[in-house]
């Protein structure tokens, strides 16, 4: 598998747009991977994790098509995460002709979030409906945490995430061509339950990729700091979760809580860990 980051910054972008502190003006000035878009990931050419509002914007700087999506995993309903009229600009209503048909795993939360985005389009029936299906060119499908089921040539299994209490965010273990990611933000320490099923299926993973949120700052609840990074590296070690060869990358930057990118990944370095950045792209 290939694991191209689209964005990776937490929910307000690096730089804030309209933020002056001293992180934002040094990734100004520095540009290149100190500039972090909203969440998504892209795996190989047809596998997408987050519906992320930059993935326009991300797409068109990268130079990446999005032409051949045909899975959508969405971790959670967040707005830094979902913006549901990707699904329109993919669709006959955008003149589009061509595109695979997509299947999206989501929570029945986000799933709802996207019907009531789309609105009229999407009328009382709900996105299940088949005519609604046709003209969105979508099937989606209800994923509930602790679940496997099978997208394409991937195997997944959606674990819960500690992240907002309202509602149901999920990490996504993927399996694909004898190799495994695990993609978890946001989240803070992962929950027991999480840990257990982890053991259960036996994971090995050969990339990681997880929560950096609150960097340089204090520990968090809904996502985490450095040093919560640190201790889930360690636990995932201690549990036999990694491959011998492993490698783990943080992702979801805060330009409150994080320098800019040089900076960041030498401290991550030393810690034993990588930092993505925009248009990033490594084999799992």
């Amino acid at each position: 598998m290939r694991l191209t980051f689209l964005g990776t910054s937490a929910s307000e972008g690096y730089p804030n747009a309209f933020c002056a502190c001293a992180n934002c003006e040094r990734a100004r000035t520095q540009g290149g991977p100190s500039l972090r878009k909203r969440s998504a990931a892209l795996v190989n050419c047809d596998l997408l994790i987050d519906l992320g509002p930059d993935l326009m914007a991300a797409a068109q700087m990268h130079n990446i098509s999005l032409a051949k999506i045909s899975y959508c995993l969405q971790t959670h309903e967040h707005e830094d995460h979902l913006d549901a009229s990707h699904l329109l600009s993919r669709s006959v209503y955008c003149g589009v002709q061509g595109a695979p048909h997509l299947h999206i795993a989501a929570s029945q939360g986000a799933l709802n979030r996207i019907a009531d985005r789309l609105g009229k389009r999407v009328r009382a029936a709900g996105l299940f409906d088949a005519e609604v299906s046709e003209q969105l060119n979508i099937t989606p499908y209800v994923v509930a945490p602790f679940e496997r089921f099978d997208l394409g040539p991937y195997s997944i299994t959606g674990v819960a995430a500690q992240h907002a209490s309202e509602l149901t965010a999920l990490l996504y273990v993927i399996e694909g061509g004898g190799r495994t990611l695990f993609y978890a933000t946001d989240t803070g320490e992962l929950p027991e339950p999480t840990w257990a099923a982890l053991r259960e299926h036996r994971f090995r993973f050969n990339v990681v990729v997880m929560d950096h949120t609150f960097g340089l700052a204090g520990r968090s609840t809904g996502h985490m700091n450095s040093a919560q990074f640190v201790e889930q590296m360690a636990r995932l070690r201690s549990e036999n979760l990694l491959t011998d060869d492993a490698r783990i990358y943080a992702t979801h930057i805060a330009h409150h809580s994080n320098p800019p990118h040089p900076e960041l990944a030498e401290l991550a370095a030393r810690a034993g860990y990588g930092v993505a950045y925009d248009g990033m792209s490594i084999h799992v």
